[in-house]
C-alpha cells in the first residue's frame, strides 16, 4: 500500500468512526457524549489520521454563509490552505463542499466509491453517512443539485481547477 493509499484509508476509517457524535457549532469533540460541526468535523478527522497539522480556524458564526457577501468563500479559503481543488470524480478521503446560502459552507469527506460520504449533518443532529447527491445538503429547497467542488490533500497529478 502506497503512503497515500494508507492515509486515504486512515482518513475514511477515523471518519467512520465519528458516526454518531452529536452535531454541534464550533464543537470538536469525538463520541456520543461529544459533538462537532461539519468544519471541526473535518479538521478532527485529518489531524487524526496525522495528514494535516492542528487547524485552529478563526470564530465563525453558525449561520455567516447566510449573511455573508456572495463569494466570501472564509471556509473554502481554510480548505484550500491545506488541499488543491480539482474538477472530480473525488476518491475515498477527498473533501467535497456545497454552496449553502451565499458560500460553499457544507462539507463532507468522501468514505467509498462517490457519492459516499459521512458528514456532520445538522438536520440528522449528528455525524451520518450518506449519499453526496441527495438530501438537503446535496438539493435547494427547490429541488435544483447545489454547486459542488471537489479538494483533495493528495493532488498527484490532477489538474487543479483555476480559480476565478
Amino acid at each position: 500500500m502506497t503512503d497515500e493509499a494508507a492515509q486515504r484509508a486512515a482518513v475514511v476509517a477515523e471518519a467512520l468512526s465519528w458516526i454518531g457524535t452529536p452535531y454541534h457549532a464550533r464543537a470538536r469533540i469525538k463520541g456520543r457524549k461529544g459533538g462537532v460541526d461539519c468544519a471541526l468535523f473535518l479538521a478532527e478527522v485529518y489531524e487524526r489520521a496525522g495528514v494535516i497539522e492542528r487547524v485552529t480556524p478563526p470564530h465563525y458564526p453558525q449561520d455567516w454563509h447566510l449573511h455573508c457577501a456572495e463569494g466570501d468563500e472564509r471556509f473554502v479559503e481554510t480548505i484550500l490552505s491545506r488541499a488543491v481543488e480539482f474538477p472530480g470524480p473525488p476518491q475515498p478521503g477527498d473533501v467535497v463542499s456545497y454552496k449553502i446560502g451565499h458560500a460553499f459552507a457544507h462539507a463532507a469527506i468522501v468514505t467509498g466509491p462517490w457519492p459516499a460520504i459521512v458528514h456532520s449533518d445538522l438536520d440528522a443532529r449528528c455525524v451520518i453517512k450518506a449519499d453526496g447527491t441527495k438530501g438537503r445538503h446535496a438539493h435547494e429547497n427547490t429541488g435544483r443539485p447545489r454547486p459542488v467542488r471537489f479538494f483533495t490533500l493528495w493532488p498527484g497529478p490532477i489538474a487543479p481547477v483555476a480559480m476565478p
